[in-house]
């Protein structure tokens, strides 16, 4: 339950580079830097709801631990995969749909701050969130 609550987006690192090898265009990019993304998460069990709210889209994500599910990206990415619970970290395990690229993500709290860290194709980036 630690993830449960109301996250800010606080600050990114390597974050447009990360889009960047997403394929991601400058535009996009330049703007998603700035999206002012809202998380609020909340989790009964082994169900998470995930409610993301920012300038570009609201949209509530529903999942249950280890179950495959589909996801599009802000810029319209089609993934699919699965979030699973290691120790205290949200492990998220995806493919994306257009090339079967695997997009690794992992949430966790430290310091207080939630911490989510995206690996793909050998970039790594970090959007970090504070508790409102």
């Amino acid at each position: 339950m630690a993830f449960d609550g109301t996250w800010k987006v606080v600050r990114n690192e390597n974050y447009d580079k990360f889009m960047e090898k997403m394929g991601i265009n400058l535009v996009k990019r330049k703007l998603a830097a700035h999206d002012n993304l809202k998380l609020i998460i909340t989790q009964e069990g082994n169900k998470f709801t995930v409610k993301e709210s920012s300038n570009f889209r609201n949209v509530d994500i529903v999942f249950e631990l280890g179950v495959t599910f589909n996801y599009s990206l802000a810029d319209g990415t089609e993934l699919t995969g699965t979030w699973t619970l290691e120790g205290n970290k949200l492990v998220g395990k995806f493919k994306r749909i257009d090339n079967g690229n695997e997009l690794n993500a992992v949430r966790e709290i430290l310091g207080g701050e939630l911490v989510q860290t995206y690996m793909y194709e050998g970039v790594e980036a970090k959007r970090i969130f504070k508790k409102e």
